[in-house]
């Protein structure tokens, strides 16, 4: 890919909008650059709500121009020209769809039917033409399949995981991390299920508070709400640690 950029540090810190929900203030977010485009999307969902399987990322620097798309989900988020400031976009291609067919209905009914079909600059003659929406009943079955299956799948995974048990969490490229189960279920403005933990050493991200809700409570930095797939459940000591080893 043109443009790439070399990894000059670990962190980026940007701004993240997305499509179904313009009007929005940006969210600022910091991501390490060593993760892969399919572990941001994943991460983006906690943002978002959206789902990472239908989602398109585009860059924009900080004077909002157009910088690039994000298009290879096994690259490394470092690998593309994101600096510090720039703003991710994100458009969710399912909920675009949701949207456009919500803003559809909405012009039908203020409208008589003969009225609506007169005209020729509606959603509904973009939907037509563009084969989206419910125009294109194969490619919506296929994602909402999709998605179904992978909600159902999670679930299944959720159910071994007990509020109390001992777990290993290993997310990608993030090493492996012992904590308690605290919270099973899921998160406000998220997507599907989610884990909480309290990690046995303060490698987490907050104390049970997401986006201003409470799930759990534990010490700053020890709390963090990961996917199941990434939790084994299983007889695991507490590790001891002393922070005056910490760097």
């Amino acid at each position: 890919m043109e443009g790439i950029q070399v990894i000059t540090q670990d962190f980026v810190n940007v701004l993240i909008t997305k499509s179904d929900n313009e009007d929005a203030a940006p969210v600022e977010r910091r991501f390490k650059k060593s993760i892969t485009i399919s572990e941001f999307k994943t991460k983006l969902e906690l943002v978002t709500g959206g789902s990472a399987t239908t989602m398109k990322l585009k860059i924009y620097d900080s004077k909002n121009n157009y910088v690039a798309d994000i298009d290879k989900d096994d690259a490394l988020l470092g690998s593309y020209p994101i600096d510090d400031g720039m703003r991710i976009h994100v458009v969710d291609k399912f909920m675009l769809v949701k949207d456009f067919e919500a803003s559809d209905s909405a012009e039908r009914f203020r409208l008589s039917e003969e009225e609506y079909e007169k005209k020729g600059d509606t959603l509904r003659s973009f939907l037509q033409r563009n084969r989206l929406g419910k125009y294109n009943e194969e490619e919506m079955e296929k994602m909402k399949e999709q998605q179904q299956k992978e909600l159902e799948d999670e679930a299944k995974l959720a159910e071994a995981v007990l509020v109390g048990a001992r777990c290993q969490v290993s997310v990608p490229r993030q090493g492996v991390r012992r904590a308690t189960v605290r919270y099973n279920g899921p998160l406000e403005g998220a997507r599907g299920i989610w884990i909480g933990v309290q990690y046995d050493e303060p490698r987490g991200k907050n104390d049970g508070e997401v986006n201003g809700k409470r799930y759990f409570t534990c010490p700053p930095k020890y709390g963090g709400f990961v996917k199941p797939v990434y939790v084994t459940v299983g007889d695991f000591p507490e590790e001891e640690f002393d922070l005056d080893d910490e760097i």
